[in-house]
């Protein structure tokens, strides 16, 4: 039977500056580390979401923003899969702020300009040992209801919601599964209010997707069913 060899690990590399950014890409390359390199943040993110890489060596300052929010961004994300990625910090010498506000923000290594290859090779090698070792993320429940306080949180947020965004979510989370239509909603949040209307659901439901877009961006948790109504996109 053949063997079959495990994949290289895969590290996406956010730096703008091309002759660091050649220096590192070719000594991760060098030790048979598989590197996708770009120049903006916004790459970064699309990136980082989709394709999941094995680690990620962010710099800091760079054209379209930071790469500090962009690791405070990922660290907050609802998927915990996203939260765990491996990050590595690019620092300028002697900016303390940068590397300690790094850790604050859920960095889990930093390294300070100029640096050597072999020790950049070496701290990316040591955060994929760890990542290795360490158990699979868990996968909590992204609401969590608190019927006594009124209260909704998201991906650990509590949320601040109106009235009747409260009772929106609440209705969409008492079953999870289900596709309701906007007169249920309707008689269940407004209780039959002459004055409310399916525009009013719809009002309200764009103004909740706002309130949860804002603690997982890029992230939709209500479904709208064309012709039929909304749910929750996964459940809950």
């Amino acid at each position: 039977m053949a063997r079959v060899e495990p994949a290289a690990p895969r590290i996406l590399l956010l730096e703008d500056d091309p002759a660091i950014a050649r220096t590192a890409a070719y000594a991760l390359q060098r030790e048979g580390l598989l590197v996708t390199h770009v120049l903006l943040v916004d790459e970064a993110r699309t990136l980082a979401l989709r394709e999941r890489p094995d680690a990620l060596v962010l710099d800091i300052g760079l054209p379209d923003g930071n790469g500090l929010d962009l690791c405070r961004e990922l660290r907050q994300h609802a998927d915990p899969a996203v939260r765990a990625l491996p990050m590595l910090m690019l620092t300028a010498r002697g900016e303390e702020i940068d590397r300690v506000l790094g850790l604050e923000m859920g960095a889990d290594d930093y390294l300070t300009k100029p640096f050597s290859p072999r020790e950049l090779v070496a701290r990316v090698r040591a955060l994929l040992r760890r990542a290795a070792l360490s158990p699979p993320p868990s996968s909590p429940r992204r609401f969590e209801l608190d019927e006594a306080g009124q209260r909704i949180r998201y991906a650990g947020s509590w949320l601040s919601l109106t009235r009747l965004e409260y009772g929106l979510l609440r209705t969409l989370l008492a079953a999870p599964s289900r596709i309701h239509s906007r007169a249920a909603l309707l008689d269940a949040v407004w209780g039959g209010a002459s004055e409310a209307n399916d525009r009013t659901v719809d009002t309200h439901v764009k103004t909740l997707r706002a309130k949860l877009r804002e603690v997982t961006p890029g992230l939709d948790p209500i479904a709208t069913h064309r012709g039929l109504g909304y749910g929750l996109a996964d459940g809950g």
